[in-house]
């Protein structure tokens, strides 16, 4: 078999991967916009901030111990214990729960029937000020995560793919572990969304805000719901991230890479969320493979993405799998 061949087998497996990990931020986006309508641009930042409350609980830390230092003059920065991971997790989980009722007691509840832009302007509004409180809550020195996870080549493959092809792939085990939880998550998500009483409601809401309040449903419940199981998926990418490459401001940025998924997925869909994921993960890295580095120089995985998504922006403006709205005048 050619070598370009391989190589390129081994990228389309890697590119599989990675989307993966855009299509678990992507999938926040989904959970708010299906429910609510609207764009949540903080999505990157919880995924921060979730990361940041993950290692700050496990490693003890006080928080907010820079700004009480500064205040009164002390030297406190940890309560001088380590909390196991999964603990910490589920600690983690309850902050992300509080952190969606204030944010609905605080902001939304005051911005029913608003305009679209301005939910939008508020989620800006939010993710500035989540990015600083975490910030001063927990520091903005770059930490490292380790919450027990494989990570490195994983050696079955490696050793399979050397007798098959005389070339070992390098898969990193910490993506293979993505992709399960991935998949995993995103089942559990459907699941819930058609088959419980709670995902049916948090449908109805996102078809008609009146007409399911005439039935009976609490918008309050639902979006608190919501934000918390998009504060979930956060905390999980955030974890897949921060793992991979520390727990730092860039990881806010993560976001930008979930737009063009929903630009093809379609801002509606949980399966498109995972599609499109895939479909940019693979394309950005087979096109660098192929045409970005032998003839355009490289570095082009960054732009591809959106080109892409401006081509389906053209043709499909709903993307593959959102709902074409038609309004009749």
């Amino acid at each position: 078999m050619p070598d370009q061949l391989i190589f390129g087998m081994e990228v389309f497996l890697n590119g599989l991967m990675a989307g993966v990990l855009y299509a678990l931020v992507a999938l926040g986006f989904v959970l708010i916009y299906k429910a609510s309508g609207i764009f949540n641009y903080a999505q990157g930042v919880m995924a921060l901030f979730a990361a940041l409350t993950l290692v700050g609980i496990m490693e003890g830390q006080v928080p907010f111990s820079h700004l009480i230092n500064a205040i009164f003059g002390t030297e406190i920065h940890h309560f001088g214990w380590h909390v196991p991971a999964l603990a910490a997790i589920l600690l983690t989980m309850v902050v992300m729960v509080a952190l969606a009722w204030v944010v609905n007691v605080l902001i939304f509840k005051h911005l029913v029937n608003q305009e679209p832009i301005i939910l939008f302007m508020a989620t800006i509004g939010l993710a500035y000020f989540l990015e600083g409180f975490g910030d001063m809550m927990w520091g903005s020195d770059i930490k490292t995560m380790d919450v027990g996870l494989p990570q490195g080549i994983n050696e079955v493959i490696d050793e399979t793919t050397a007798g098959w092809f005389g070339y070992g792939f390098f898969i990193d085990n910490l993506d293979i572990v993505a992709t399960v939880i991935a998949a995993a998550l995103v089942f559990t998500l459907i699941v819930f969304a058609q088959y419980t009483k709670q995902g049916r409601a948090m449908r109805a809401v996102a078809d008609d805000h009146q007409a399911a309040l005439s039935v009976g449903i609490s918008l309050n419940f639902i979006w608190v719901m919501v934000w918390s199981l998009a504060g979930f998926v956060a905390l999980v990418a955030g974890i897949m991230w921060g793992t991979k490459s520390g727990v730092q401001f860039s990881l806010s940025l993560i976001a930008l890479k979930a737009l063009p998924v929903l630009m093809l997925g379609g801002f509606t869909s949980i399966p498109g969320a995972i599609v499109g994921g895939l479909l940019i993960g693979v394309g950005e890295k087979l096109f660098e493979f192929a045409i970005g580095a032998p003839y355009l120089g490289g570095a082009t995985e960054i732009w591809f993405a959106y080109v892409l998504a401006l081509i389906f922006l053209v043709f499909r403006p709903q993307g593959l799998f959102g709902e074409k709205i038609i309004e009749r005048v």
